[in-house]
């Protein structure tokens, strides 16, 4: 592991435990030719994701970014952290288990959805609000009419 303070290659493992999610290893390192301390998180990838985007465009599958984009639908919203990360755990999981390492974009966001939709409404509508491009407002009511059909519309 490269040194964040110097860039040396050659740094030492003082410390590894579990992380406090469990599906992680934090690691405490050491660097010999700075004294710089850092610390590291490591986690099982069983393979590399290729996503393809809707243009064609291919680009590595980066948790971080689906990490981002599940936050910020739920930004506010009454869920415990722990639920959150378990979810997007539960998500790359499944699309690591698929057998494909080529995975589209919109594949994704059907099984984001799907997730959203089971634990919180406001962030399931939020979500597809992006994924779904919603241009006007519109868009948002023919939306939250399919999640309740059962209710007469208004003509």
């Amino acid at each position: 592991m490269r040194c964040p303070f110097c860039g040396n290659i050659d740094t030492q493992v003082k410390d590894s435990r579990p992380a406090e999610d469990h599906v992680s290893i934090r690691r405490r390192r050491f660097c010999p030719a700075c004294g710089g301390r850092f610390t590291t998180y490591e986690r099982v990838q069983l393979r590399d994701l290729v996503v393809i985007k809707t243009s064609g465009k291919r680009e590595d599958f980066d948790r971080d970014k689906l990490e981002r984009s599940i936050r910020i639908s739920m930004q506010k919203r009454p869920i415990e952290p722990e639920r959150i990360d378990q979810m997007i755990s539960g998500i790359v999981r499944r699309l690591e288990s698929m057998g494909e390492t080529d995975i589209g974009s919109k594949q994704i966001g059907e099984i984001v959805m799907e997730a959203l939709a089971r634990i919180d409404t406001v962030a399931y509508v939020r979500f597809a609000s992006v994924y779904k491009n919603f241009q006007a407002a519109d868009d948002f009511d023919k939306f939250v009419q399919e999640l309740r059909p059962d209710v007469p519309s208004e003509e």
